[in-house]
């Protein structure tokens, strides 16, 4: 049972980590590149898509890495797991505190309503998903490392 808990979680939080990965490393510099003020238009339709459904997603990871924790902890390796729950609640509590509120006013602009300094709202706002990137990176590596 523990196995499949293991194949599970990481799964599901290799997939968070691949789309968050996507959308630093692909989305934004597609959206960067467009003319105009496209490219905050595709960053307010992203986050009202991936807003819906990232919350799931990182509660969902850290309760599959918290069972996890508590279903292995008397494994080889279930001081990486801990310590990938506890890069993954840095990452939420991140999320909360910076990206979401930018991500929320972001989602409602539009042409006729969006802030003069809007431009420096979303390079805030990558800047900030780096550092969650790069957190949600090691504690899927910390996991993957207590595998093995």
């Amino acid at each position: 049972m523990l196995n499949a808990l293991e194949v599970f979680t990481t799964v599901a939080f290799g997939l968070m980590v691949g789309v968050e990965f996507a959308v630093l490393f692909v989305l934004n510099p597609i959206l960067k590149a467009l003319p105009g003020d496209s490219g905050q238009l595709g960053h307010a339709h992203g986050g009202r898509m991936l807003g819906a459904v990232m919350p799931f997603w990182y509660i969902g990871s850290l309760a599959l890495v918290a069972v996890w924790a508590i279903a292995g902890r008397h494994h080889h390796g279930a001081g990486l797991v801990v310590a990938s729950g506890v890069l993954l609640i840095v990452s939420v509590i991140m999320s909360v505190l910076l990206l979401v509120p930018i991500n929320n006013r972001n989602k409602t602009w539009t042409p006729e309503n969006r802030p003069e300094d809007w431009r420096q709202q979303i390079d805030r706002w990558v800047r900030f998903h780096y550092v969650r990137v790069a957190v949600i990176i090691a504690a899927f590596a910390l996991l993957v490392v207590s595998l093995v």
